[in-house]
């Protein structure tokens, strides 16, 4: 345990280089932080708890009637730095060194470096990706490929680089502060500026974030409040932080205009957070049986409330002057078989199709070789920068259309696939590793949120599958057990038994059959690995 300044202590242990991240100063500036915004942040969180409360008790998530002159405001969002003018592929994942290399000289135009889903958040990786960060500034970032004895560093013009920092549901419990866990977010958010946020601005770039998992316009007031503060503080003129905040959770897909108008200073757009959305879905509206999904994979981005929150989003973006980015392509190249490579790369395409035409300014992808695919696609479609120009006035999205369920069916393929997927996912995170390849997709933790949360809904209202069977606990253990030999068939038993399955099942199986739906999977877990 080591006491960096009164009444911090830093837990977690010190690994060559850590000093440069730990310094006093920067404990200082984060400490500083977090006496100073943590308060709010947990009201806001009970805030969570109480709104959450009512959605179980049967009322619907709504737009706010004490809100309607923001919506109905003519304001827009400050101007767009030059180098996030065109952001028509973005590339996202962990940040180790062989992932950021890899990413910044993706030819995409930006990287999102992700402590946040893409990590799992020990403090190896989240201390070692703030390092990374600093060498991504000061030039000295490279990674050497022992197998092949290459160094690889960064191009001379890299992706923009954007960090994803934790949300606010999420404790450091490495960095203890006044002898509480320090906020997560805080802790991402606060090292790099204080490293960084100059250094990128004399780059010609800027301390530029991706804000994950809000609720609501208070939580986005909150996150602009420490913009504001943390640049006074460094010295840096307001307006220079910018943001883009992933609309991922039910709740904000009704407070849109009013996220944008909280940081209107320092927002430049939202971002279909596609994933984390869908199992906010089931979460939000869990004990309502006319809300129960088909199978995960027959949840598109063409339908049902996914289209109507996508063409909302763009809606209310481009009226506002900022950009409306589209979901992810979690497809990764499978050289073994070319025949599932091309059907994965035609999905891509017909989803980025789709996204260009409905009028998003960019995209995501999860692997490097998708970069040029979509790359190809937004070229044609989007021939200028960005597509603010195209305001969707005849788009008319209430709440009737944010809440239509997708058509299709409910198998028990699909609940064997969310018992496989969502274990697999669970072990790796426990090992250290947030960023998963399973069955050639890219999967990060809302994976592992979506498989538990669908199959908790379906337990509770005994749902009928296609083939007549009710969802019990009978059915899913039988199941589970064939599911788990499935997998150690797969990968053998000297990586299943060496692994740690055991803790995986025991979490996965107690948070899916548990009487009360834990919010997220990753607190609980968080504890197995701190």
């Amino acid at each position: 345990m080591t006491k960096t300044i009164e009444h911090v202590e830093i837990t977690g242990a010190m690994a060559p280089g850590f000093e440069r991240v730990l310094s006093k100063d920067a404990v200082a500036f984060v400490a500083g932080l977090v006496r100073k915004f943590r308060p709010q942040r947990d009201r806001l969180l009970a805030a969570r708890t109480a709104r959450a409360k009512t959605f179980e008790d049967g009322t619907l998530p709504d737009f706010l009637p004490h809100t309607r002159n923001i919506r109905n405001g003519s304001w827009k969002v400050a101007a767009i730095p030059e180098d996030l003018n065109d952001r028509r592929v973005e590339i996202t994942g962990p940040v180790d060194r062989k992932m950021v290399v890899n990413a910044l000289n993706s030819g995409a135009r930006v990287f999102m470096g992700d402590f946040e889903d893409a990590s799992s958040p020990t403090w190896e990786n989240m201390i070692d990706g703030q390092l990374n960060m600093i060498r991504r500034w000061e030039g000295s970032l490279d990674f050497t490929d022992t197998s092949r004895g290459k160094t690889y560093t960064v191009t001379a013009k890299p992706a923009v680089l954007m960090i994803r920092p934790r949300g606010w549901h999420l404790s450091e419990a490495h960095i203890l502060v006044d002898g509480e866990p320090a906020v997560g977010g805080l802790v991402d958010f606060g090292f790099y500026v204080f490293h960084n946020a100059k250094a990128a601005m004399a780059h010609g770039s800027g301390a530029y974030f991706y804000l994950p998992k809000l609720e609501s316009h208070l939580e986005a007031r909150l996150w602009n409040d420490v913009f504001v503060y943390a640049q006074e503080v460094l010295g840096i003129p307001n307006g220079s932080f910018k943001a883009t905040v992933l609309i991922e959770t039910l709740p904000a897909a009704f407070e849109m205009d009013e996220i944008l108008y909280e940081l209107k200073d320092h927002i430049v757009g939202l971002n279909c957070g596609r994933w984390d959305y869908i199992f906010s879905f089931i979460k939000t509206l869990k004990n309502n049986p006319d809300t129960l999904l088909p199978d995960r994979a027959q949840v598109g981005m063409g339908d049902a409330f996914l289209d109507a929150y996508s063409r909302l989003l763009i809606k209310t973006c481009h009226s506002r002057g900022a950009f409306a980015m589209g979901g992810m392509a979690a497809a990764i190249p499978n050289r073994r078989d070319e025949a599932a490579n091309a059907i994965a790369f035609d999905n891509v395409r017909t989803d980025k199709t789709r996204e260009a035409k409905n009028g998003h300014d960019g995209t995501w992808v999860a692997h490097p070789d998708l970069v040029p695919v979509a790359m190809e696609i937004f070229d044609k479609l989007m021939p200028g920068p960005n597509q603010l120009d195209k305001v969707s006035e005849d788009v008319d999205i209430g709440q009737a259309e944010l809440l239509k369920v997708h058509d299709g069916t409910k198998t028990e393929a699909g609940l064997r696939a969310n018992i496989r997927v969502g274990v697999q996912y669970l072990e790796a995170w426990l090992r250290g590793r947030g960023a998963v390849p399973l069955y050639n997709l890219m999967e990060d933790a809302a994976t592992a949120e979506i498989s538990r949360a669908q199959i908790w809904q379906w337990l509770k209202f005994s749902a009928v599958l296609e083939d007549g069977q009710k969802v019990t606990e009978e059915l899913f253990n039988r199941c589970f057990g064939e599911e788990m030999d499935r997998v150690r068939d797969e990968i053998g038993d000297e990586a299943f038994d060496g692994g740690r399955f055991d803790e995986a099942i025991e979490i996965f199986k107690e948070m899916t059959t548990a009487v009360e739906f834990e919010t997220f999977l990753t607190i609980p877990a968080y504890e197995r690995i701190k």
